[in-house]
């Protein structure tokens, strides 16, 4: 399947588009395509585009004082990526986001997706339905990491996340789930 029509089998799972629109839709976005450890977007930049993950597997990060890398997000195909706080309030990002393989983007910039809003209305509906989900699962993420031990996060993860433990370091996952890779390592052999 093309990434312009995955694009559109995903939205049309939330909205309803009609012919016309559906094209307006898939004009307005962009496709790039990134090889694996290529960054999309830095911390310092200001994020401007939405961005669909049509294929492969990509992370969103930050660096702390140490230079210690911590993951935020990850992502895989039909899921969206981004430093949402920067492209909501246009100032620099503090997250990176960097393709983990050889991937493809499809991305809208905030003055095509603002147009597209008055041109296709569902659009704006699908948007906030993408906005109140990520708020949701960054709640859902928080008390998480403040109410669950290491082994309920990481059984959590597997069950909520299945392919994407087969497609990324293990150090990374640790990361995300903040412990260290030797403790998630004894933690997976503590469960075999």
């Amino acid at each position: 399947m093309e990434t312009k029509e995955l694009l559109l089998k995903h939205l049309l799972e939330t909205i309803t588009l009609g012919p016309n629109d559906e094209n307006c839709v898939l004009d307005s976005f962009t496709e790039l395509k990134l090889q694996k450890k290529e960054v999309l977007l830095f911390a310092g930049d200001v994020s401007s585009h939405m961005r669909f993950i049509a294929k492969g597997c990509l992370r969103a990060y930050y660096m702390d004082e140490a230079a210690k890398e911590h993951v935020v997000q990850f992502g895989v195909e039909g899921w969206w990526v981004n430093d949402l706080y920067s492209y909501l309030t246009q100032t620099p990002a503090k997250q990176f986001v960097q393709a983990l393989e050889p991937s493809v983007v499809l991305q809208i910039h905030r003055d095509a997706l603002r147009d597209l809003y008055n041109k296709v209305p569902a659009m704006e509906r699908f948007y906030r339905l993408k906005f109140e989900n990520a708020y949701v699962a960054l709640q859902d993420r928080t008390i998480n990491a403040m109410s669950k031990s290491a082994e309920e996060r990481y059984l959590e993860f597997r069950t909520k996340y299945r392919g994407i433990e087969q497609r990324v370091p293990q150090y990374m996952i640790a990361s995300y789930l903040g412990m260290t890779p030797e403790f998630l390592s004894a933690l997976r052999k503590n469960l075999r």
